[in-house]
C-alpha cells in the first residue's frame, strides 16, 4: 500500500515474478471499465502478463463500495488460500484495506428523498451549516471532515437522520469479513518533494496521452453524467468541469494536481497510523528488494 505514483504497481510486479502470487487490485477507480488513463490503470500488455483481480468490474455509470470490496476480496482470499497460493492486494486506497481488516458497519443504503433535503439545504445555508449540524450529531466524524466536503457531511448526515445513531458509533462496531493474517508493507517517501514531482509528471503524461479525450468520451455514454462516483474521482472531476465550461483549461489542470498532492497527503496521513506497517522508502533504489525480504521473512 502507498501514495499514489509510489510506485506499487512496478513492485508488485516484481513480487509476482519471485513469489506463488495472485494481484487484487485496491483501487476505487481502477475498479470500473473505459477509466483508464485518469486511473493510472495497468496496460492490457501488463495486465495480460500480471493479471490482476478487481480491475474492469463495473461500468463507468455503476457504483462500488467498501462493502462490495470486503464480499469481493473475501472470496478472493479463500480460493486464493485453497489453491496454495498468496493473495498479494496492491493499491492506495486506504478505506479498502481499513475496512478488510477491521470491519465495515451494515450502514444503511441512500435515500434519495432525504438527500435531496439535503442538497435544498446546502443549497440555502452553505454546506459549512451542514458540518456545524454534523459536528452537534457525530462530532467524531465531523473533526475529520472539511465544512466543504458535501459529499462526506451529506452521507454521515444521511446516516444519523436514518438509524437515530452516529456513523462514528456504527463504524467502532464492525468485525472484519474475514480472519486471516495480513502483512502490511507501506511504500513512503522519504522525500515529499520529489513524490510532487512524481505526481506532477505523471499528471501531464495523462494529459498528453489523451486524459481530456476519455473524460470526454465517458460522458457521452448513456447513464453517464457529472455526479456519478466514477467522475468524482481525483482528475476526472476536475476535468469535468473543464468541459462543462466552469473552469479554464490551466485552471483545470493546476486543481487537478492540488487535488491529487492533497490525495497523496491523506494516503501518507492513514499509513503513518497503521499498525503493524513494515515502512519501505519508496524513493529508494533497493525498494523493490527491501519488499521482497520482507515477504519471505513472513512467509
Amino acid at each position: 500500500m502507498g501514495p499514489t505514483a509510489s510506485g506499487k504497481t512496478g513492485i508488485a510486479a516484481q513480487l509476482a515474478r519471485q513469489f506463488p502470487v495472485e494481484l487484487i487490485s485496491v483501487d476505487s477507480a481502477q475498479v470500473y471499465r473505459q477509466l483508464n488513463i485518469g486511473a493510472a490503470k495497468p496496460s492490457a500488455e501488463f495486465l495480460a502478463e500480471f493479471p490482476h483481480h478487481l480491475i474492469d468490474i463495473r461500468d463507468p455509470w455503476e457504483s462500488y463500495s467498501a462493502g462490495a470490496f470486503c464480499r469481493d476480496v473475501a472470496e478472493l482470499i479463500r480460493v486464493i488460500n485453497e489453491a496454495g497460493r498468496i493473495p498479494l492486494l496492491v493499491g492506495g486506497t486506504m478505506l479498502y484495506f481499513q475496512a478488510l481488516q477491521q470491519g465495515l458497519a451494515e450502514l444503511p443504503a441512500a435515500d434519495a428523498e432525504l438527500r435531496a433535503q439535503l442538497d435544498a439545504q446546502a443549497a440555502a445555508e452553505g454546506w459549512p451549516a451542514l458540518h456545524a449540524q454534523l459536528q452537534r450529531l457525530d462530532p467524531h466524524t465531523a473533526e475529520r471532515l472539511k465544512p466543504t466536503d458535501a459529499q462526506r457531511i451529506q452521507r454521515a448526515l444521511e446516516v444519523c437522520m436514518l438509524t437515530g445513531e452516529p456513523m462514528s458509533g456504527l463504524l467502532a462496531t464492525t468485525a472484519p469479513p474475514i480472519e486471516v493474517n495480513y502483512l502490511n508493507i507501506g511504500l513512503l517517501p522519504s522525500d515529499r518533494s520529489v513524490l510532487h514531482e512524481r505526481i506532477r509528471t505523471r499528471l501531464a503524461e495523462m494529459i498528453a496521452a489523451g486524459f481530456i479525450d476519455e473524460v470526454r468520451a465517458l460522458l457521452k455514454l448513456p447513464g453517464m453524467s457529472a455526479d456519478v462516483p466514477a467522475m468524482r474521482a481525483v482528475g476526472y472531476r476536475q476535468f469535468v468541469m473543464y468541459l462543462a465550461g466552469e473552469l479554464a483549461d490551466d485552471e483545470a489542470h493546476q486543481k487537478a494536481l492540488v487535488a491529487t498532492r492533497r490525495l497523496a497527503k491523506r494516503q501518507l496521513t492513514w499509513l503513518r497510523g497503521w499498525p503493524e506497517l513494515h515502512p519501505v522508502d519508496c524513493l529508494g533504489e533497493d525498494a523493490a528488494k527491501i519488499v521482497a525480504k520482507t515477504l519471505q521473512k513472513w512467509l
